[in-house]
């Protein structure tokens, strides 16, 4: 009796690359995955993974607006301002990691292409030119008030329909960091003397 031949293996992997690969979307935008057992209903994953779709197109537009801000700040107070607009930057940076990741464990898809973020943020395009170093600094105070009102808005609407997590990285996290990053900011617009002091200007 002849024995039969065995059929060859043929292996799907291949050590060449796979180009130009196309496929549909996991998941669509706007949507939320119950894929982590959180114990927080649909809804509530659905509202709170847009709101912080825009407080993350928020974060992302001042972050960089640090970084226009770092690059093109000149004048007297070039050093001192260069080196605080890149700490504010990182600072930024990592806030834009944090709300992201808080998304996507909640189900949801974050932002995260410019074209995107350009159409939800609620933080005026600055001109592509370089401006005065106090329109800069106000620019900059003006895209953080947009943030803390929608921090504290956010917070308070997470904590009553029990989106406690959320609700601690706004407060704990983004706002405490916005409120910090203005202060120092803030201080840059004071107009004090720098070497003599004159009591007879000096309000009572």
């Amino acid at each position: 009796m002849a024995k039969k031949t065995p059929t060859p293996v043929t292996s799907k992997l291949s050590p060449n690359p796979r180009y130009h690969q196309k496929a549909p979307e996991l998941q669509a935008y706007g949507t939320v995955a119950s894929r982590i057992p959180l114990q927080l209903e649909e809804p509530v994953r659905l509202e709170m993974t847009e709101r912080l779709n825009v407080l993350l197109a928020d974060t992302i537009t001042l972050r960089d607006l640090y970084k226009k801000s770092h690059w093109q700040v000149s004048g007297a107070t070039f050093y001192q301002l260069h080196l605080l607009f890149d700490k504010h930057y990182e600072e930024q940076s990592e806030l834009v990691d944090t709300i992201a990741e808080r998304i996507q464990l909640l189900g949801g898809i974050s932002l995260a292409m410019a074209a995107d973020v350009a159409e939800a943020t609620r933080i005026e395009r600055p001109p592509k030119g370089r401006e005065e170093v106090p329109v800069q600094l106000s620019r900059l105070l003006d895209a953080h008030q947009v943030i803390i009102s929608d921090c504290r808005k956010l917070a308070e609407r997470a904590q009553k329909i029990g989106d406690e997590g959320t609700n601690d990285l706004v407060v704990s996290d983004v706002l405490r960091t916005n409120e910090l990053q203005v202060w120092f900011l803030s201080e840059h617009l004071v107009e004090e003397p720098l070497v003599k002091a004159d009591p007879m200007e000096k309000s009572a």
